[in-house]
């Protein structure tokens, strides 16, 4: 759409107010709105100012000054407001020097695509994240100086087989039983098929919806791969419209990678492509029919994964998921088909077209447009330096002895740790000025200081049973 299109839709569907959302710099949708009367072709080119100093992650408040840029191809009417409401999403601009803001996540995305575009290797990046969430039916947390906890409630969950509920059903599916049950199990079938008709109105195509293999409502809701920053986008619909129909229903959901002790973690495989006129480079007659240029890409991946790993399971929680035992991508290998390998090259079809490998280690507490774009600048530093991926592991790698792994690499075992590698290993994300130090460098003093260390320097409820005796 152009600007002149944007404000005819609004007015052909009634819109009243026009809502602005963007993102900050650890991943969560910002928004203000405007009512019809300030926008115009000219205002939408204009934009519309706001303070850049209480967005986390952004400018300092002597800096504060910023400005949106609403995206018309962006346009859409909200499926959740009263009031009829067009929202976009917007770019953030600097309102003196009107350039691009370098700790925009969007821009950065954008910044990879037109990288991509430059090498010449391809000029599109497909993305298809599998997304995983909880649907809870209660969640409370504290935390003060002299107590911390949480409490999460489900009626799915196990804990809740014996609970007097006048009366108990059962139902309820067991550890690591979750997966694909039919209701009475899956209570939440209905709730799911509503977030896929909601994801389709505003545009998204969504292919499957099931249970999941946690206890307590674990889902699954897939989408249609897209370009990087489209594919961002819809990310941030998704969790958008995951959250507001299960509030819509007295309910609540949550992407947080690890909520439920001893049952598996919520992840975000990611399968990726790349494209080139119209033709896939992936095929090919190498292993698991793939090409040279897609066994690089996978060599970049693996190369960079510790690294990758600060970017795209960018959580202290995202470690209480990446561990053994919960279907958790903690090796870094690749195979065919071997879902316990961080890199996988799924063979469901025999379609050229289909050919694409899936990146494991990933989760939904990630920013996506910062995550697509980290894993796009390291399979094309792969592509483009030849690094081998070395011989595929194709045993289960959860089965082998402690011989047979130690030669495996493994993902960091903690946020901390990933940091570190971030910082030792980040040449390859700042080619093409994709990510700029300043913005590596807040990511840094960010994670570090607004969450590792907040959550170290609290006593953890669990340390009371080890250590109160002491």
């Amino acid at each position: 759409m152009t600007p002149r299109e944007v404000v005819e839709y609004a007015k052909a569907n009634g819109a009243k107010m026009v809502d602005l959302k963007f993102i900050d710099l650890p991943g969560l949708w910002q928004h203000f709105s405007v009512p019809m009367s300030e926008v115009s072709e000219s205002a939408l080119e204009d934009g519309y100012g706001f303070d850049g100093s209480s967005i986390r992650g952004w400018q300092a408040i002597n800096l504060s000054d910023m400005l949106v840029i609403p995206d018309p191809n962006t346009a859409t009417m909200d499926p959740f407001t009263e009031v009829p409401t067009l929202t976009m999403i917007c770019n953030v601009l600097d309102p003196i020097t009107r350039e691009r803001y370098s700790r925009d996540p969007r821009h950065i995305a954008q910044k990879a695509e037109a990288f991509l575009n430059s090498t010449g290797i391809a000029d599109t990046a497909y993305f298809g994240p599998e997304l995983e969430f909880f649907v809870f039916d209660e969640i409370r947390f504290d935390f003060r100086e002299n107590c911390g906890y949480y409490f999460i409630d489900s009626i799915e969950g196990r804990w809740n087989s014996g609970r007097e509920e006048h009366p108990n059903l059962g139902y309820k599916p067991g550890y690591k039983e979750g997966y694909f049950p039919v209701p009475p199990s899956d209570t939440l079938q209905d709730i799911r098929t509503e977030m896929v008709l909601t994801l389709e109105k505003v545009g998204i195509a969504i292919e499957a919806q099931h249970h999941e293999v946690a206890t307590a409502g674990q889902c699954e809701i897939d989408m249609r791969f897209s370009p990087l920053t489209q594919m961002a986008d819809k990310v941030m619909w998704y969790k958008y419209i995951i959250k507001n129909v299960a509030r819509r229903h007295k309910k609540t959901a949550t992407f947080m990678p690890k909520p439920i002790f001893n049952d598996n973690g919520t992840g975000m495989h990611v399968h990726q492509s790349l494209w080139k006129h119209g033709q896939p480079l992936f095929p090919g007659n190498d292993y698991a029919g793939m090409s040279k240029t897609g066994l690089y890409y996978i060599g970049g991946i693996l190369h960079h994964a510790p690294a990758l790993c600060g970017l795209v399971a960018p959580t202290t929680n995202s470690y209480k998921r990446l561990v053994p035992g919960f279907e958790a991508p903690v090796n870094l290998a690749y195979s065919s088909r071997n879902r316990s390998a961080g890199v996988r090259i799924p063979m469901y079809f025999t379609n050229p077209k289909a050919k694409r490998i899936e990146v494991r280690f990933p989760d939904g507490s990630c920013n996506p447009y910062l995550a697509f774009a980290a894993m796009l600048m390291a399979g094309l530093d792969g592509v483009e330096n030849k690094i081998d991926p070395g011989d595929p592991l194709d045993k289960d790698i959860y089965e082998l002895g402690p011989e047979e792994l130690k030669d495996v690499p493994s993902v960091p075992g903690s946020l901390d740790a990933a940091l570190a590698a971030l910082e030792r290993d980040h040449d390859f994300l700042m080619k093409g000025d994709v990510f700029t130090k300043d913005a590596l460098d807040t990511w840094l003093y960010f994670k570090r200081r607004r969450e590792i260390d907040e959550v170290r320097l609290r006593p953890h409820p669990y340390e009371f049973a080890l250590y109160f005796d002491v």
